[in-house]
Parts: structure tokens; C-alpha cells; sequence
């Protein structure tokens, strides 16, 4: 493998080599790919642009031109390669920009390792569906790589890869939106409203997660949920030259019906049953017995209807992850006796309407609420005929916090699960969870 390994990389080199390169963001990701460049393309030409103008510089020789603050995307137009990190959205560009130029880490890592990866996708699910995948494969003896929007940039995974690797991938809409090469087998889990402020169009948004199946081949999988009438439009107008495999939870009989089964929620028993869906197809050798046990043993992420704990005899949930209604209403049927819920956060302009469900037909009777997404969904909620419920809004959140802890009944659940991104206030959704548990535990 070691061979063919140089081989598939010197295919990432020989885009990379004699252009003028351009690292657009430099996070996580922008910073990976300037310590890839430094080991492998130990001459090129490299640039970097960002937003943040108070970017420390000194510790990268081998970037011969800053472009920071406010105007930096106006230096795409000036290199012939841009190396884009997730994120940056090039939206303001539209539609004079020249894509050809644009590429990243993720399609760099699938044209090279693609046919050794297994890619996860969806507005809601994929964290923990690549986790199980990577769970399941892990307690059955694979030797599993995991990176991507998960937090591990795909380049530091380069090292480790040989013949036997298996590569499970967290794929986000903007690792995707310009990807050019797709997994061996890619899964897509749903389609909601998201990221709105990113993309042209709800369209232009579907179209970027369709991506991870658009360049597939004959002998590539494609899994998606049975019944998903938004993905089987895509199908439709856009045919896929891989295999199209809809699977349900129905596949799997009792097994996730289960009380051995780990995780709460209807949605969960999907994310289960296309992780089970992916690795049957990437190995069909191992026992339904082992996939079992090994699915039996899956521990949930943080963050994800988590919960923290009863206090004074309140029960308390974490769901920061939950950033679109559909996540919300997904967790008060999961948790069941839900008495307080706290939503809003940084508004994305999607429809919140889909919380009228709660608002009038849930037995929730407290909505706490913040943000500018929370004075547009409180709006909603008093347009619905819910006289007995209790709506309030809190400039602050940790004031909507104390709030909870005192209007909610002991005996009952009080849950985090704001249908609406954290940056107004947080640096990420992990921050605004561990801010709320924080203020529960040391009250």
C-alpha cells in the first residue's frame, strides 16, 4: 500500500505544485492545510486571506501575503488555486465567480481516498450517525479512520492511512459545497432548512449536500432513507451512476425497538438504521449478532438530548446541537414530559413556523426564549390560541436559564433544544451547552 499510498498522494501534489495557492479561512482546517503544504510542497506559493484582520502571522514563513480583515475574499480573484476552508461563504460572489479555482481538504482527501471512505451528510444526524459507523466498524475488529466536520481536518488522517483503513467522514454542506469527488459509499440523511445565510437558496443548499453522491461511480453506494421525498426528487432530476439503496428502520426488525437500544427518539432509530445500512455494505462478512452488540454499545454524544441531571427534583436535558425546529420537536416527543422548553439563538431566516406544532398541541407549558431567531418564534407563539402556556423572552441566557429552574414542575423535564444556531452569543453549540450545564450544576 505504501506505494500505491504515495502514488494517491502525489495526485493531491500535482494540483498543488507551481500555483499560486490561496488558503481561504485559516482556522482549524486553513492552518492544517499550511502544515501539509509546509511537509510536502516545501516551495509553493502560498497566500493566506481571512476576516480576522488581528490574525497572528508570525509563525508561517512560508506565507508571502496576508489578506485579513473585512475585504479578504476580494484576493480570491488574484491566485490560481484557492484552498477553502468550511465556512467561508462565497455567496457575496455569486454568480461572477470562477468555481474551477475553488477546491479543500475534503475533495483533495476524496479524489485521493475515496474509494476507502464511508461520507455522512444531512442538516440533522450526521455527527452521531458517522460515530456509530465508526463504532461499529471499531467493535468489529476494522481499522477505522474518522474525520471531517467532526472536529479532525482530513489531511492529519494521511499518516495513519494503509490498505485496510477504513475512513468514515463528517461532511458538512461546506465541505461539500465544491467537492468535485465523492465517497465509496455516501449517505445523505435528510433535508431541512439550514444555513440559509450561506447559500443562494434553499435549493442551492440541497444541491450542496447532493454533492457527496453527484461524482460516485457504477461500483459506489448511495444510502439514503426510504420514503424521503426531498432526496428522491434530487434522484430524479440529477440520476446518480452509483448504486441507490433506500433503507428504513423497518430493515432491522426488533433490533432498534429494542430497551438495549442506547438512544431516545424516532430519529435516532433512523440514524441507527443507516449506520447498520453502511456497514452491511462495507462488510457484508460480519454476523448480524456482532453488528448487534457493537450497536448495543454505542454511547451518545454530548449535546445531543444529553441528559445532565435532576436538580431539586427537575430533570434537565442538553440539546444544543438542535439549530432548526424539526430538532426541537424531535426531542420533546423523544424526552416525553417536557415542561419547559428554551429556545432562540442567532437567526438564520428559516421557517420557524413548524413550532406552532408545540406551541399549541404539546403538553409543554413553558417557552423561554431568546435571541433574535427567539423574538421570531415568540411572535409565532403569540399568534396561537395557547392561552395557558407561559411565553417569555430574555435578552439574556442566563437569565432565561433561571427562569427554567423556577417555573418548571418537580417531577418534570426541562430541556435545552433551541432550534436556532448559538454564534450570537456562543462560540459553537458545544460552548452554549456546556454554558447551560455550567449554570445547573453550580447554582
Amino acid at each position: 500500500m505504501l506505494q500505491e499510498k504515495e502514488i494517491r498522494l502525489d495526485g493531491i501534489l500535482e494540483k498543488l505544485r507551481g500555483k499560486r495557492l490561496l488558503i481561504l479561512g485559516f482556522g482549524r482546517e486553513g492552518r492544517s492545510f499550511y502544515s501539509f503544504l509546509q511537509q510536502h510542497v516545501p516551495d509553493a506559493n502560498i497566500a493566506v486571506a481571512d476576516a480576522n484582520k488581528t490574525l497572528e502571522t508570525k509563525n508561517y514563513p512560508m506565507v508571502r501575503q496576508w489578506h485579513l480583515g473585512p475585504d479578504y475574499l476580494q484576493a480570491i480573484s488574484q491566485y490560481d488555486l484557492v484552498l477553502q476552508s468550511p465556512g467561508v461563504c462565497l455567496k457575496s460572489l455569486f454568480p461572477k465567480l470562477d468555481t474551477s479555482r475553488i477546491t479543500s481538504q475534503t475533495d483533495l482527501f476524496l479524489q485521493a481516498f475515496g474509494s476507502q471512505s464511508i461520507g455522512v451528510t444531512g442538516t440533522k444526524g450526521k455527527s452521531t450517525t458517522s460515530s456509530m459507523i465508526r463504532h461499529l466498524l471499531q467493535e468489529t475488529g476494522h481499522e477505522t479512520l474518522f474525520g471531517g466536520n467532526i472536529g479532525i481536518p482530513l489531511f492529519e488522517l494521511i499518516p495513519q492511512i494503509n490498505a485496510r483503513s477504513r475512513i468514515v467522514m463528517e461532511l458538512s454542506c461546506h465541505q461539500l459545497e465544491f467537492a468535485r469527488h465523492s465517497p465509496h459509499i455516501a449517505l445523505l440523511l435528510n433535508l431541512f432548512e439550514e444555513h440559509l445565510d450561506h447559500y443562494t437558496d434553499y435549493n442551492a443548499y440541497q444541491l450542496a449536500k447532493y454533492n457527496i453522491a453527484r461524482n460516485q461511480r457504477a461500483e459506489d453506494l448511495f444510502l439514503y432513507p426510504k420514503g424521503n421525498s426531498l432526496i428522491e426528487e434530487l434522484i430524479k432530476k440529477q440520476p446518480l451512476a452509483s448504486k441507490t439503496i433506500a433503507f428504513s428502520e423497518e430493515d432491522f426488525g426488533d433490533l432498534l425497538q429494542s430497551t438495549k437500544f442506547p438512544l431516545k427518539g424516532a430519529h435516532n432509530r433512523l440514524n441507527a438504521a443507516a449506520a447498520m445500512s453502511a456497514v452491511q455494505k462495507c462488510d457484508p462478512k460480519t454476523s448480524m449478532a456482532d453488528w448487534t452488540t457493537a450497536l448495543y454499545s454505542f454511547q451518545s454524544l454530548p449535546h445531543r438530548m444529553e441528559y445532565v441531571g435532576c436538580f431539586d427534583g427537575v430533570t434537565y436535558y442538553n440539546d444544543s446541537i438542535s439549530t432548526i425546529p424539526q430538532a426541537a420537536i424531535a426531542a420533546v416527543k423523544a424526552i416525553g414530559n417536557v415542561d419547559t422548553l428554551l429556545l432562540g439563538g442567532m437567526d438564520r431566516g428559516i421557517d420557524y413556523t413548524p413550532l406552532k406544532e408545540l406551541f399549541e398541541y404539546s403538553s409543554v407549558r413553558n417557552f423561554l426564549f431568546t435571541g433574535a431567531a427567539g423574538r421570531r418564534m415568540l411572535g409565532i407563539a403569540q399568534e396561537t390560541d395557547s392561552h395557558d402556556k407561559h411565553f417569555a423572552f430574555f435578552e439574556n441566557f442566563a437569565d432565561m436559564v433561571d427562569e427554567a429552574k423556577k417555573c418548571t414542575c418537580k417531577g418534570m423535564v426541562c430541556l435545552l433544544s433551541p432550534a436556532a444556531p448559538s454564534y450570537d452569543a456562543f462560540k459553537n453549540f458545544e460552548e452554549r451547552g456546556e454554558v447551560f450545564k455550567g449554570l445547573l450544576k453550580n447554582s
